[in-house]
């Protein structure tokens, strides 16, 4: 997948480096009969501090005092737009959701690239990210345990827990179902405040 790199850069700079690592974290859950969906983010925010335009690097510095450096490539997008005070906030969104409704077909699964980079002359950023829907077996169901057993395309045998015996009253051994798989990193950069 062709990536912006101040995205990327960023990504691993802000969700992978320990010196920025302390996001704040939130995890919602929806339920409705016969499906469930959770989704967690996190997200941090980041100062520029430096700007050194010949060697394309930015020195960020988080609300803790913790700074780094991030080389930011050729192929991103609008980074002569980059200020000194300008504030860059990484959204890291993951979700899954399973639908227990029966579905009929070979199991499969398919994957969806999510790209979207900032407009020539508009402010640095983006969204990064992939779907990947999956058509699985249910091979057992365990309302004891509140369990549903799944076979995916590659074989793979995963269980999932239910927490709503509800949603397990449709589901059989036997039945398909689709599950849902999304993550997604949003990048932005605005102006810092006066001083």
């Amino acid at each position: 997948m062709k990536a912006n790199h101040v995205i990327v850069a960023m990504v691993v700079l802000m969700a992978g480096c320990p010196a920025l690592a302390q996001p704040q974290t939130s995890v919602d859950v929806t339920r409705a009969p016969g499906s469930a969906t959770v989704v967690g983010t996190a997200k941090v925010t980041a100062t520029i501090v430096a700007i050194e335009p010949d060697s394309r690097t930015v020195t960020l510095k988080d609300g803790k005092g913790r700074v780094v450096q991030v080389e930011v490539g050729e192929e991103a997008r609008n980074f002569d737009q980059l200020k000194v005070g300008d504030i860059v906030a990484t959204e890291y969104r993951e979700a899954i959701s399973l639908s227990l409704s029966k579905t009929s077909g070979p199991r499969s699964a398919t994957q969806r690239l999510i790209e979207k980079r900032a407009a020539p002359g508009a402010r640095p950023g983006g969204t990064i990210g992939r779907e990947i829907t999956v058509m699985a077996d249910v091979i057992s169901v365990n309302s004891k345990e509140k369990t549903v057993t799944l076979k995916g395309p590659q074989g793979n045998i995963v269980d999932v827990y239910v927490e709503n015996p509800e949603q397990m009253k449709s589901v059989r051994k036997g039945d398909q179902v689709e599950v849902v798989y999304t993550e997604a990193v949003a990048i932005s950069v605005t102006p810092g405040a006066m001083k």
